[in-house]
């Protein structure tokens, strides 16, 4: 059965709008993993715009279950990464300008950089996740550089116009996915995912874990984390 990894990144978003102490992304992930999480994301954007260093220390002596850092390939971030040691690493693209992650991270264009990263990690011991779009090409590089698992961008299927362009995309993904199964790499997947888009994966059974977090945090804030996390794992746990 697929797992759920929260992502808490946007409670952070709403305590940062106003530079306050609350409310605090560590005393959600605690609560989201009370409710049956398998795994805590947060992303350490290098302009610090929502998670913060000290969150992912607290989180690091925190977490339970896992902690997964995303971050991008920089020297900067991998110092922090080695410093904290997280139960695993997910490398992403980053620009300044996104609201959020746009893409997968194209390993064609940056296959130097991410190797070298890869390489750094997991001589420190972290396992690595790739965050990518759903193209075998793409996982083929991820493989052949040493990752350990794949995380796929499911952000277009998401946002799809209408329902020929969603199953589409669709079949992108599940495609990929197996292809990465083939190869021996975890599959992952994320970006965009709620409560009703995450029914489309029912009977698929080629996702190791979902990460989810801006449905969620969105939930929650209406119903509560825990509520909103058992929601989310009861529709996992039906597909």
């Amino acid at each position: 059965m697929s797992t759920l990894a929260v992502n808490v990144d946007h409670v952070a978003t709403l305590r940062e709008a106003r530079k306050i102490n609350y409310p605090d992304p560590v005393s959600a992930a605690l609560l989201a993993e009370l409710a049956g999480a398998d795994g805590i994301v947060v992303h350490l954007r290098e302009d610090v715009r929502h998670i913060q260093k000290r969150d992912v220390r607290l989180l690091r002596d925190t977490v339970q279950t896992k902690l997964i850092l995303e971050m991008a390939t920089t020297d900067k971030m991998l110092k922090f990464a080695m410093d904290i040691l997280p139960d695993f690493v997910t490398l992403v693209p980053e620009k300044r300008e996104e609201l959020t992650t746009e893409g997968g991270l194209d390993l064609i264009s940056n296959l130097d950089t991410t190797k070298y990263a890869v390489e750094n990690l997991k001589n420190a011991a972290i396992p690595v996740t790739i965050f990518i779009d759903p193209n075998n090409e793409q996982i083929d590089l991820a493989k052949k550089i040493g990752a350990d698992a794949i995380e796929i961008h499911t952000g277009n299927f998401c946002d799809a116009k209408n329902q020929v362009e969603q199953n589409q995309e669709f079949e992108r993904i599940i495609n990929s996915a197996n292809h990465a199964k083939s190869l021996g790499l975890m599959v992952n997947a994320g970006h965009g995912l709620c409560y009703s888009s995450i029914k489309a994966f029912k009977g698929t059974n080629v996702i190791d874990e979902f990460s989810i977090g801006h449905s969620i945090v969105s939930r929650a804030v209406l119903v509560g984390m825990e509520k909103a996390v058992r929601d989310m794992l009861k529709l996992i746990g039906n597909l």
